[in-house]
């Protein structure tokens, strides 16, 4: 198990208690090789060879380490040296909301997606994308309600399910953050193109030696990174602000190529409906789930938010919501406008207004959707940055990129990371190369927080029986075996049902043996999500089912940057999550930490459950 992280304490040079007054406040820009690499495994090459050699031990350690709500809201929260600021409302992550998830994916990979594999269809690709979507965003909402920190789903599955799992996550997110921003980056130059009436890949510089996909590079994504990143880095609420002006723009874009869109319609497009068949659909709805990322991005300012059990639930589920019915309709009035034949590929919108003779419109959807790309990358700073800090604060990236800016109130360090990572690749790789790759990314990680779900209502330790615990176990595999299973099934041979008739009652079976035979051993304290076990163990075989429905080239991408992240948490972060646990660095151990920062922490956690309370209150 793991003592250090279920108490309180923090390091004296963090200003907790009575050390506060002797130790000198710290410069934010600090660069020594203790500020990356402070634990005891790294202070020289003999430490460190003999941290490689207790390496299983040390992972057996970290497999059944589990982290709790109390310190992930208190003792974490204090490695960042300055608290963020508490400045935001139901209203901001409302447009947040609309900010961080309407941009690329729905003018993009919409005439991607219809042209390649959906046809017409494309609109019942987005309805099915969206169910799944809003079954982890209610998952997200009750987490976000009970542990309002900026780790988002890194700090929930560490609390559910252990550090390893954790780490599988954090190395995901990260890559997700990076490729991301990346892709949006791209699609801002191919719509900037257009705006300017020339071809998508006009703006970009061919580099005829690099392989295909890459051997374009792309200097403007690089500069708008640069400029999304430093604003975010300056203010959340000042963020905030531009964000719900430039939304609220956006959403009077949207508003327009509906109703135009409609005045232009016909028919007769739609037909065939289905051009490559039900298969054909559900490749699109994993790859257009894209669209409906970025909402992940509001659970991370839980931290920054004046009441998350009032605020993160409108929030979150009104934003969603809306923004799945405008993506359905809007699917619905580009298939409308063309066939599936003639949609580009690059700037569907754009193009598709210039064929029905509305040649001006193309500048009015590129300038709105140039908006909504741009409001995309700032709430991606800022929601990404978020999950950085609360993952350096458990040391699995160095400790420095989890340090608050005393003035802005916004972790400067990890805004810096992931927007320098995400220039590099932004400058290189093609859209199309990207979106499957962070697809499957996305819904890995959906899929774990609808299985930490279930162990949140199911299991707590100290409460829950062995016999419960293992049957409750078993159950959970049992439900995702069955899943993988179906998703097997049809992406190898979809006409077959004998498959689903055997697999299909097993999931079945999962859930209700979870509602039958295991108790509830947690109750959600102010919201929580309805119809539990069931919604959650929707939510993994949808996700796992649009995982399987993607192409062997994005699960080798996968693959291979999986592989590359087990090695850094082998050699790096294994050992560092070893000595913060246990106390290595000195300010773990609760008997030998400060008293005064216990009580504080427990104070933290006791505010949050009147809050809670509080708003229970209100609501009733």
């Amino acid at each position: 198990m793991e003592p250090a992280e279920n108490d309180t304490s923090s390091p004296p040079e963090y200003g907790a208690g009575k050390a506060a007054a002797t130790v000198p406040a710290r410069s934010y820009w600090r660069w020594r090789r203790d500020d990356f690499f402070p634990e005891p495994s790294f202070a020289s090459w003999g430490a460190y060879r003999r941290a490689l050699r207790e390496t299983p031990a040390r992972l057996r350690d970290r497999l059944a380490g589990r982290s709790t709500d109390a310190a992930e809201l208190g003792a974490l929260r204090r490695r960042s040296e300055h608290e963020m600021r508490r400045c935001l409302t139901w209203w901001d992550l409302t447009w947040f909301g609309f900010g961080s998830v309407i941009g690329a994916g729905i003018f993009v990979l919409t005439g991607q997606e219809a042209r390649d594999h959906a046809g017409p269809a494309i609109v019942l690709s987005y309805v099915a994308s969206g169910l799944s979507a809003m079954l982890s965003v209610f998952c997200y909402t009750e987490f976000a309600v009970e542990i309002p920190v900026a780790g988002g789903s890194f700090a929930y599955l560490r609390v559910e399910l252990g550090d390893a799992a954790a780490f599988v996550a954090a190395a995901n997110l990260i890559l997700e953050s990076v490729i991301g921003t990346a892709a949006v980056a791209r699609s801002w130059t191919s719509y900037l193109a257009s705006l300017v009436n020339r071809p998508a890949s006009a703006l970009r510089i061919h580099a005829p030696g690099l392989a295909g996909g890459y051997d374009e590079l792309d200097p403007i994504a690089v500069l708008v990174i640069a400029v999304t990143a430093t604003l975010a880095m300056l203010t959340a609420k000042g963020t905030s602000r531009v964000n719900w002006v430039a939304s609220a723009v956006h959403v009077l874009v949207i508003a327009f190529v509906i109703v135009a869109g409609f005045a232009h319609a016909d028919a007769a497009n739609l037909r065939p409906f289905m051009p490559q068949g039900v298969p054909g659909v559900f490749r699109a709805a994993a790859i257009v789930y894209f669209a409906y990322g970025g909402f992940d991005n509001i659970a991370t300012m839980a931290e920054e938010t004046r009441n998350p059990s009032r605020d993160i639930p409108l929030g979150l589920l009104g934003s969603m919501t809306a923004i799945t019915a405008i993506y359905c309709v809007m699917a619905l009035v580009l298939s409308m406008m063309q066939p599936y034949t003639a949609i580009d590929r690059s700037a569907a919108y754009s193009v598709a207004f210039a064929s029905v003779g509305m040649r001006w419109a193309q500048y009015v959807v590129a300038l709105g959707a140039l908006k909504g790309m741009t409001t995309v990358l700032l709430v991606g700073a800022l929601g990404q940055a978020r999950y950085t800090t609360h993952i350096a604060r458990s040391h699995i990236i160095p400790p420095v990129f989890a340090l608050v800016h005393p003035r802005t109130g916004t972790p400067v360090h990890a805004t810096a990371l992931i927007a320098v990572c995400s220039a590099c690749i932004a400058l290189f790789s093609s859209l199309d190369v990207l979106a499957s790759l962070l697809s499957v990314s996305t819904l890995f990680i959906f899929m774990m927080m609808a299985t930490a779900l279930l162990v949140r209502r199911y299991y707590v330790r100290g409460v829950t029986s062995r016999t419960h615990a293992l049957r409750l176990t078993a159950l959970l595999l049992l439900i995702i075996a069955s899943s993988i299973g179906i998703a097997a099934c049809w992406g190898t041979s979809p006409e077959r049902w004998q498959g689903y008739v055997v697999l299909v009652p097993a999931w079945a079976a999962g859930t209700l043996g979870i509602q039958l035979l295991v108790p509830a051993a947690r109750a959600p304290k102010v919201w929580g999500v309805p119809l539990v076990p069931w919604l959650p163990s929707l939510s993994i075989a949808t996700n796992l089912f649009l995982m399987g429905s993607l192409g062997k080239d994005a699960f080798i991408r996968f693959g291979v940057c999986t592989a590359v992240m087990l090695v850094y948490y082998v050699l790096v972060g294994l050992h560092a999550t070893y000595d913060v646990a246990h106390g290595a660095c000195g300010w773990e151990e609760e008997d030998d930490g400060d008293a005064a920062a216990a009580d504080e922490d427990k104070k933290v956690v006791a505010a949050a459950d009147v809050e809670k309370a509080d708003a229970a209150g209100g609501t009733r």
